[in-house]
């Protein structure tokens, strides 16, 4: 079981009791005047509050990190981070306190599966590694595992090689990527997880076995270029595996690209006559500030009548779906963050609510079936749009 496994990495794991969170974090700078709890889109409806969790580390009062079972609500989206006025990391320290509760085996048994998952199958969704690519069988698709050479990799990631909605999501892509010509390929069952909730959830000994380990396997692939379709695949593989020498692209910042170089333009794609509203994914906006590129690839599609949600770009409300969210129930009461972007896009008029990640795309089609709006608005990826219209 992975809790008596976990003892095989145990010596990369930090020794809690010697952990300086004050080094880490410089949480003594913290002025506790509240911006991150007030910011934060969770605490609307959860007791999160990150300005005590600031205070209890501070004094250095790790026991107390057990009375606080709302910690498992923060969905690592940055808020708190990004308006910080002390340039503090309070969601880092929220991975620390849960680093804790890992250590002493204090968490849900749903997250305890979802890591466990992990280290046997290589998914949180627990699912078989075997079946990583079985969405890909009929497709024209080059598996660089088997031999097969590419100048792009698509990193699908765990959700969008399990999830039946999601899969929708990468055969879009891989037609599409087809038509314009594009010489990519898949690692077909050889991807690997690339850690970002196993970070979240608080579990840093694996993921930094997994960056390690993974490093590996995408030189042994030659791998030069990665476009993922997941923001928090993207953040994770740009800001947190050390030592990569390989580029990588969220699929929206190659798809501009695509735009500029004249490969993907109006002139392929036909008229998306439909009223559209775009929903900025925290690991893309408010954490990497990549805010233009998704609105310039929705604005290239001839017909399409586009709008934007009071909250956007870095004030955009979460979904809710990160920080190990999918696999943990909040504790928290009250209308859901999803529930409430669905209610302003009907408000707002729109026929379609653009994502472009997996967790978005999944939240917010949820939310959709319980506010009862089926029929009325629909979820769709960016890349599914543009493979509808494309000709």
């Amino acid at each position: 079981m992975y809790r008596n496994k976990r003892l095989e990495w145990s010596v990369k794991m930090m020794e809690i009791e010697d952990l300086t969170f004050d080094e880490l974090y410089e949480a003594n700078k913290c002025m506790q005047c509240g911006m991150c709890t007030g910011g934060c889109p969770v605490s609307l409806r959860s007791d999160l509050n990150i300005r005590k969790m600031m205070r209890i580390i501070h004094l250095g009062k790790n026991e107390d990190v057990k009375d606080v079972p709302e910690i498992w609500d923060c969905t690592s989206c940055g808020t708190c981070t990004d308006r910080c006025p002390r340039n503090l990391k309070p969601s880092e320290v929220i991975v620390g306190m849960r680093s804790i509760l890992i250590e002493e085996g204090d968490v849900p048994v749903t997250i305890r599966d979802a890591l466990e998952g992990v280290y046997n199958d290589n998914n949180p969704w627990g699912s078989v590694k075997a079946k990583r690519s079985d969405w890909a069988e009929g497709l024209n698709i080059k598996e660089m595992s088997q031999g097969g050479e590419a100048e792009y990799l698509l990193y699908v990631g765990c959700t969008a090689s399990y999830d039946t909605r999601v899969q929708e999501v990468v055969k879009s892509a891989v037609n599409l990527l087809n038509k314009l010509g594009i010489d990519f390929g898949i690692l077909g069952t050889v991807e690997p997880c690339c850690g970002s909730e196993v970070k979240a959830m608080g579990e840093r000994g694996l993921f930094e076995m997994m960056v390690e380990d993974n490093i590996e396997i995408f030189k042994e692939y030659k791998t030069k270029k990665m476009v993922t379709l997941s923001p928090h695949a993207y953040d994770t593989f740009e800001n947190e595996y050390e030592g990569k020498d390989f580029e990588v692209y969220h699929y929206t910042q190659f798809l501009s690209d695509l735009i500029y170089d004249g490969v993907l333009s109006s002139d392929n794609l036909n008229d998306f006559e439909k009223t559209v509203v775009f929903h900025d994914p925290c690991h893309l906006g408010k954490i990497n500030k990549i805010f233009e590129e998704p609105r310039m690839v929705l604005e290239e599609i001839p017909g399409i009548k586009y709008l934007e949600f009071g909250a956007n770009r870095e004030r955009s409300l979460c979904c809710e779906g990160g920080g190990g969210r999918m696999w943990s129930e909040s504790v928290g009461k009250g209308e859901r963050n999803a529930v409430k972007r669905v209610k302003e896009a009907v408000r707002l008029g729109a026929d379609v609510i653009a994502v472009c990640c997996p967790f978005c795309l999944l939240t917010l089609e949820d939310a959709v079936k319980i506010s009862g709006f089926e029929g009325e608005i629909e979820v769709m990826d960016i890349f599914e749009i543009l493979n509808d219209c494309s000709k």
